[in-house]
């Protein structure tokens, strides 16, 4: 048997070991997320993980195992574990800290490897393991933590979406009267995303009269205005009806200077002025 193919079933033959060694050294008081847990399931899950690991990172000196196929059996295990929530939830640098403890692992075993061989080993093989341990450890921390970003990243456009939607929430007063309230600030992207949310809200709920309240609104800038004035304009040619409340004077005098035109416009002080015209109306 090739050397290469000796140290991968002399590594196989220990992958369970290695799991149970690792975990056992596994310093919890000074970890959080996944390492931390004592629930007897995500223990089992870690442990299930990090046993498969090895599974697959032994196959780095198996000679039947091409490098394709070493990559590709890592990328299924790569995105199956950074995608887990338990993993999600714990800070990167202690993941990446168990990749380092797991690579020193192998050394240590490359070592008792050697020790324990009849055959004798040159310096330069002993190293070329190393180096080939080292290398692959690199590209599969590397490989984790871009797919943990993605992941992340992806969760956090998500959770983005959910609060753009709750921010502008077009709320139904009687049948045919809704009020869009909006509070806090706002910037062009969130301002382009109230208009899309509003426009479809309307539409689905068959809104004829919307009351935009701005009395939450503490701070606008011209572009803002625009998208907002442009919103009641592709309101109207749906056929709903716009009436403006809670102006404040700094969001007036922005109108004017991008040239708004109230004129053709329902402006009122208040919610509760809004309602009690309508009311009147009535």
């Amino acid at each position: 048997m090739h050397r290469n193919n000796q140290l991968y079933h002399f590594l196989l033959e220990r992958a369970r070991l290695l799991t149970e060694q690792w975990y056992e050294a596994l310093d919890k008081d000074d970890s959080s997320g996944v390492y931390a847990s004592d629930d007897p399931e995500v223990v089992e899950m870690v442990k299930k993980q990090n046993y498969e690991f090895h599974v697959r990172f032994c196959r780095v000196f198996d000679e039947s195992c091409s490098e394709e196929e070493f990559l590709s059996s890592f990328e299924e295990w790569i995105c199956k574990t950074s995608g887990e929530q338990e993993y999600q939830r714990t800070p990167t640098h202690l993941i990446l800290r168990e990749f380092f403890n797991n690579q020193e692992q192998y050394l240590e075993y490359v070592k008792e490897f050697v020790e324990k061989s009849h055959e004798t080993y040159s310096p330069e093989t002993i190293n070329r393991w190393n180096r080939k341990i080292i290398n692959n450890f690199n590209y599969v921390m590397l490989a984790f933590a871009e797919q943990s970003h993605k992941y992340a990243e992806e969760r956090l456009a998500a959770q983005k979406e959910m609060i753009h939607e709750l921010s502008s929430p077009v709320i139904s007063l009687s049948e045919d009267l809704s009020l869009l309230p909006l509070v806090g600030d706002i910037d062009t992207d969130r301002a382009q995303r109230v208009r899309e949310n509003t426009l479809q809200q309307c539409s689905n709920q068959q809104v004829k009269h919307l009351l935009i309240d701005l009395s939450g609104v503490l701070i606008i800038d011209t572009m803002v205005a625009h998208q907002i004035f442009q919103l009641i304009k592709a309101l109207k040619l749906i056929g709903v009806t716009c009436t403006l409340s809670g102006i404040r004077p700094e969001i007036a005098q922005t109108a004017i200077q991008i040239g708004i035109d109230f004129d053709d416009l329902s402006v009122v002080s208040s919610i509760h002025q809004a309602l009690a015209q309508r009311h009147l109306l009535q």
